[in-house]
């Protein structure tokens, strides 16, 4: 009698156990779906921009710059003079990275701002692509330092291209960009850190 008890009792054990093992899946979906749909929420309704992520070099020095130049170009290597005492708005950009082109007009368009000073790293890029690239969407920066082996970029705590720091012109890291800039990202973002640095409102 106490033997069937035992074997009655083991599938209602076992159907138990894979019942919760079954939920597992289901709960962590859950899970990712409420956080994906807190993000998009926010986008939405609050304007955020998922973009923007923040760095621990904002408020810090910006790392020292000593970069060769984009042979072809005829603009300065990318150096800690060619930012001094300026507002500064450091790009990381690529010939292959597709948001670069779509950021590019924007870039030109900040550098029509007498006040902003705007330099670029060329991340893992070759010579002549990059100087295709320039060629073919503009130029808006004064001077160009080639990152060929990412060492650069790790210095600034790159995550991923585009990326920009404005940098005040005691080489304070003021503002990061990650990901093209947006219209949210530039009014929310950018201009106020810019408008910040200069005093007034920037143009």
């Amino acid at each position: 009698m106490s033997i069937e008890t035992e074997k009655s009792g083991e599938p209602k054990s076992g159907g138990t156990a894979r019942y919760l093992m079954a939920l597992i899946p289901l709960i962590v979906f859950g899970c990712i779906a409420l956080a994906v749909g807190k993000v998009m929420y926010d986008q939405e309704v609050h304007g955020t921009d998922i973009s923007a992520i923040p760095s621990a070099l904002i408020g810090t020095k910006a790392p020292a710059l000593a970069m060769a130049p984009l042979d072809g170009s005829n603009l300065p290597p990318l150096t800690d003079s060619a930012i001094k005492g300026k507002l500064t708005l450091v790009n990381v950009f690529a010939s292959w990275c597709i948001p670069c082109r779509d950021e590019h007009p924007v870039l030109k368009q900040l550098a029509q701002d007498g006040r902003l000073n705007i330099v670029a790293i060329n991340y893992k890029d070759t010579s002549e692509n990059a100087l295709r690239f320039l060629g073919e969407l503009g130029n808006p920066y004064t001077a160009i330092g080639i990152d060929p082996n990412g060492s650069a970029a790790i210095d600034w705590g790159v995550y991923g291209i585009p990326e920009s720091y404005l940098v005040a012109p005691n080489g304070t890291i003021l503002y990061k960009q990650v990901g093209p800039f947006t219209a949210t990202s530039l009014k929310e973002g950018l201009y106020p850190a810019m408008e910040k640095a200069l005093g007034k409102p920037a143009a």
